[in-house]
C-alpha cells in the first residue's frame, strides 16, 4: 500500500513539475479586457517573457521585453520563483526515485531512502508554494489594475498561464505532502524496528532475568 502510495505522490509531483513548466511557456498570463472598449482593433497577451497582439483577421505579432531590468519588480520576481519552481521540482523528482522502496537504486537502506523520498517530497512542497506566490502575485496585480478607476492604461484579465500555474501548484503540494507523510513515517518505523534488533532483544531479557534472579534472592 505504501509503495502505491510513493508512486501516487511521484506521478502527482511528476505532473505538477511538468505544468509548472507548461504555464511557464503559455503565451497568455493576461489577455487584454474588451471592458469599457468602443472598438477593438486588437487583442493584447503577456507573460512573462513576452507581449503579443493578434488582429481581426488572426495573425499573430509578439516581441520579447527588451530589457529586465525596465520590467516591474513582481514581474522579475515571479519569473525567478518561476525559475526556481522548475529547478526544485527536478530535484523534487530525482530524490524521489531515488528513495523509492521499489527502486534499486541507492541499496537496500529502506530507512536512508525513506529519509531521501521525504526531502524529495519537501521539494515538491516548496516547488507549489513558489509556483502559488507567482501566479498569486500575478493575477493581483491584475485584479488591482483591473478595478482602479483611476488606471487608464490597458485593463487586463486572468489568462490561461494563471489557471495552469494554479493546477500545478495544487498537484506539486499534494504530491509532496504525499510522499512526505508516508516516507516520514516509514522514516520512523526502521528507526524503531532498527532498535529492536536481537542483541538489543537479547540485553533487555537478560537484565530483566538478573533482576528476576535478584529479587528472588531477597
Amino acid at each position: 500500500m505504501k509503495d502505491i502510495v510513493q508512486v501516487c505522490g511521484l506521478c502527482v509531483g511528476f505532473l505538477g513539475c511538468v505544468s509548472a513548466a507548461v504555464s511557464l511557456q503559455v503565451r497568455s498570463w493576461k489577455e487584454s479586457s474588451d471592458e469599457g472598449s468602443a472598438i477593438i482593433t486588437s487583442d493584447l497577451f503577456e507573460n512573462l517573457w513576452m507581449s503579443c497582439a493578434v488582429d481581426s483577421t488572426g495573425l499573430y505579432s509578439c516581441w520579447y521585453f527588451p530589457s529586465l531590468l525596465a520590467l516591474p519588480g513582481f514581474v522579475q520576481a515571479c519569473r525567478a520563483l518561476m525559475i526556481a519552481s522548475i529547478v526544485l521540482g527536478t530535484f523534487g523528482l530525482i530524490f524521489t526515485l531515488v528513495g523509492m522502496q521499489c527502486s534499486k537504486i541507492g541499496g537496500e537502506n529502506y530507512t536512508m531512502k525513506g529519509r531521501i523520498a521525504a526531502l524529495g517530497g519537501v521539494f515538491f512542497i516548496l516547488q507549489g508554494v513558489c509556483t502559488m506566490i507567482a501566479v498569486s502575485w500575478y493575477a493581483s496585480n491584475i485584479t488591482q489594475q483591473f478595478y482602479n478607476p483611476l488606471y487608464n492604461g490597458i485593463k487586463y484579465e486572468l489568462g490561461d498561464g494563471l489557471y495552469i500555474g494554479w493546477c500545478s501548484a495544487t498537484l506539486a503540494l499534494i504530491g509532496g505532502c504525499c510522499l512526505l507523510c508516508v516516507c516520514g513515517n516509514n522514516s520512523r518505523v526502521g528507526k524503531i524496528l532498527a532498535s529492536h534488533t536481537p542483541s538489543a532483544v537479547f540485553q533487555i531479557s537478560h537484565t530483566t532475568s538478573t533482576q528476576h534472579r535478584y529479587s528472588s534472592y531477597i
